[in-house]
């Protein structure tokens, strides 16, 4: 394998894929064939990695690296990491061949799948993120030779510039949909990550510090009760877990309006993967003025149509007996869908959900 050539054609199509991130994979398969390698991954890094973007052949592969375990064990990244290198490496820069011969990720995955050596670097983006290149090479082809590394240091700078580009779009694209809700006279941002706020409209910012505040590990709520069906929300939206719309009452203060704060997954499909965006957060005050209606607590609560006429009733109120007698129900039924529509609004008593939607303050006892 020799150096390859810096041609302006490949680097226009490095600088092409920061404006088209849908054309990164193609962009890394170009790279590696130039480099006569097996496939190339760009890595998001956030304590570990967090997101990868891969040639489409090595695809499954680097799929199964994510999700299996084995990038939590990989010595690479750690290595590279403590060099502190402003460019590339290969495998020799960071590990003894001694040491890459018994380690169990290069022994049981990278070999078993045809590749094995490699040249990678590491980039610090602005935003706090950090981006990673990795070039691999087939196993029985030998480490990666010093000339192509050479030439992929010469084309770090563009990796660098159209990388961090497209970090800054998908932030641009975050901002836009937290101030889409606002035109909606809602409270809301993106949260990415583990719940971190990524971006927030100026209406969700005038809620912080006094119900929401904006932590290291994730955005959080001075109401403790609330807090935690947050934090249960958030843990909803890990990889691997399907993450469904949760929506988590907030009772009143004499500062605020009761709320509702919903917390919306975005699906694989519409997650960018430069902004690593995990969910919407939507904050929807409650009326004090007027009982929503059943089709509004329906939407609220994802309650079943059911649910939300008990709710309503309950909130109207009406008592269990005479809902079931004017629907013509046992009250069993009513008992019932009144023990869901509770559990879905976060509340544990029939005052606590007639409180949270009249929009009465509680007791703290109460909470």
């Amino acid at each position: 394998m020799s150096a390859f050539a810096l041609t302006e054609s490949l680097i226009d199509r490095v600088h092409e894929a920061a404006l088209v991130p849908s054309l990164w994979p193609a962009v890394l398969t170009e790279l590696s064939k130039a480099m006569k390698g097996t496939g190339g991954v760009l890595f998001t890094i956030r304590d570990g990695y967090s997101g990868a973007i891969s040639s489409p052949n090595i695809a499954p592969v680097i799929e199964r690296f994510m999700k299996d375990g084995w990038a939590e064990r990989d010595p690479r990244l750690r290595k590279v990491a403590a060099l502190n290198y402003a460019g590339f490496v290969n495998d020799g820069d960071i590990l003894t061949e001694d040491e890459i011969a018994k380690d169990e990720v290069y022994a049981n995955f990278f070999r078993k799948h045809g590749a094995g050596y490699m040249a990678g670097t590491i980039i610090p983006n602005p935003s706090g993120d950090t981006i990673g290149f990795a070039f691999q090479r087939h196993h029985s082809d030998g480490p990666v030779p010093r000339d192509v590394v050479a030439s992929l240091d010469r084309l770090r700078p563009h990796l660098a510039r159209a990388s961090m580009l497209s970090f800054r779009l998908g932030f641009e694209r975050a901002r836009m949909q937290a101030e889409a809700l606002q035109a909606l006279n809602l409270p809301g941002g993106v949260l990415r990550g583990r719940g971190r706020i990524f971006a927030a409209n100026g209406l969700l910012e005038a809620l912080m510090p006094a119900v929401f505040q904006d932590r290291t590990q994730r955005i959080t709520m001075t109401d403790p009760a609330a807090d935690t069906l947050l934090e249960a929300a958030l843990a909803d939206l890990t990889p691997g877990m399907a993450g469904r719309v949760m929506s988590i009452p907030v009772t009143a203060t004499e500062a605020h309006l009761p709320m509702i704060v919903h917390i919306v997954p975005i699906r694989r499909e519409a997650r960018d993967f430069f902004n690593d965006a995990m969910a919407l957060l939507v904050v929807t005050p409650v009326d004090r003025a007027s009982v929503p209606t059943a089709d509004v607590l329906q939407g609220l609560f994802d309650l079943t149509p059911a649910e939300a006429r008990v709710a309503r009733g309950i909130v109207s109120g009406d008592t269990i007996e005479n809902l079931a007698a004017t629907w013509g129900l046992s009250r069993e039924t009513i008992r019932s869908q009144l023990k869901a529509t509770l559990l879905k609004t976060g509340t544990t008593r029939q005052a606590e959900l007639v409180g949270l939607l009249s929009g009465r303050i509680f007791p703290a006892t109460d909470s």
